[in-house]
C-alpha cells in the first residue's frame, strides 16, 4: 500500500524543448490574476489579507516532508510554499530562503523545522515582510551557537563515537564540507518514531544530506529577537530533547503549543502542525 510519505515523493520534469511554452503560460496565468489573487488570499468574509506560508525543511528531510501541512493550508485559502533548503552552509541557506522571501508580496508567516529552525531564524533578521515565525521541533539559536552543539547532551545525536550514528561521505578526513547522512538505525529508533516502520524506512532512503559545517557553524543575530513567534515542542523528541525545546522557546518569548510527536511531528501530526501555523497566520492578519 502506498504511504502518504511515497505519495509525497513524486516529481515531474519539463524538457528543455517545451520551456518556452512553460514561460508563456506562466505569462497568461499571471497576466490574468486580479490584483487581489496576486496578493494572496483573503480571510473568508473579512476581506483582510491572508499572510502567505512559507515551509522551511530541516537536515535529512526535503519539501516533501510538508505535504500534510500544505494540503491542509491550502485547502484553507493560503498560498504557501514549501521551499528546498540547500543543506550546505547556515549562511548560505538562509540567503537562499531570504532572497525567496524577498520575492513575496505582502505578509508572511515563515515555519522552520529541525535544523530549518536555524536557518528561518537568521533568514528573516530585519526583513519587513515576515511578520510571524513558527518552530517546530526546531532549532532556535542565539548568535554564536550553532545548531548540532544546542541539541544537547541527551539528544541521540550526541555521542562519543558520530559513527555510530552517522555515515560519513566522503568516509574521511571529515571536514566542512562533509556530508552526513543518518544510519538507518538512527532514523527508526530516534529520528522518525511516532512512524510506522514502512515510513521510515521511507525516510532513512530519501534523506538529503546535511554538510557537517552546515551544522556546526554559529548563527547571526537571531529574527526572534524582534519577530513574534510560536513553538511546537514534541514531548517525545529525541532529536532536540524537550527540555531544549522549552529553553530556546522560552529564551525567545514564544507562544508554546505542546504535542505528544516525536521528532517528526509534522509528518506524524500535520494536523496540529497546521493549526499552529494557521494561528500564527491569523495573529498576523488581525495584526493588519
Amino acid at each position: 500500500m502506498t504511504t502518504r510519505l511515497t505519495r509525497a515523493i513524486r516529481g515531474t520534469r519539463t524538457g528543455a524543448a517545451a520551456l518556452p511554452l512553460v514561460l508563456a503560460a506562466l505569462g497568461l496565468v499571471a497576466a490574468s490574476l486580479t490584483p487581489t489573487q496576486s496578493a494572496g488570499a483573503t480571510q473568508r468574509g473579512s476581506g483582510a489579507a491572508k499572510p502567505t506560508i512559507v515551509l522551511v525543511h530541516g537536515a535529512w528531510a526535503d519539501a516533501s516532508n510538508w505535504s500534510g501541512e500544505v494540503t491542509r493550508l491550502q485547502r484553507d485559502g493560503y498560498q504557501v510554499f514549501a521551499i528546498a533548503n540547500p543543506l550546505r552552509t547556515l549562511s548560505g541557506d538562509a540567503a537562499s530562503v531570504r532572497a525567496f522571501l524577498k520575492t513575496l508580496k505582502g505578509p508572511v508567516v515563515l515555519v522552520g523545522h529541525s535544523y530549518g529552525g536555524a536557518v528561518i531564524t537568521n533568514a528573516a533578521a530585519g526583513l519587513s515582510n515576515v511578520k510571524a515565525l513558527v518552530y517546530v521541533n526546531a532549532f532556535a539559536p542565539d548568535e554564536g551557537e550553532a545548531a548540532i552543539a544546542l541539541a544537547g547532551p541527551d539528544s541521540a545525536l550526541s555521542v562519543a563515537d558520530p559513527t555510530t550514528v552517522f555515515n560519513f561521505v566522503p568516509e574521511a578526513p571529515p571536514t566542512a564540507d562533509t556530508e552526513l547522512y543518518l544510519k538507518r538505525s538512527t532514523v527508526f529508533d530516534s529520528f522518525a518514531t511516532g512512524l510506522d516502520a514502512e515510513d521510515k524506512a521511507v525516510v532513512a532512503a530519501s534523506q538529503r544530506p546535511a554538510t557537517l559545517g552546515a551544522l556546526s557553524e554559529p548563527s547571526g543575530p537571531p529574527a526572534w529577537r524582534t519577530i513574534p513567534s510560536w513553538y511546537l515542542i514534541g514531548a517525545g523528541d529525541k532529536i532536540i530533547p524537550p527540555g531544549v525545546e522549552e529553553d530556546m522557546a522560552g529564551r525567545a518569548g514564544s507562544t508554546v503549543v505542546r504535542y505528544d510527536a516525536g521528532h517528526l511531528g509534522l509528518i506524524s501530526d500535520p494536523r496540529t502542525v497546521t493549526a499552529v501555523i494557521e494561528r500564527a497566520a491569523r495573529a498576523v492578519a488581525h495584526a493588519h
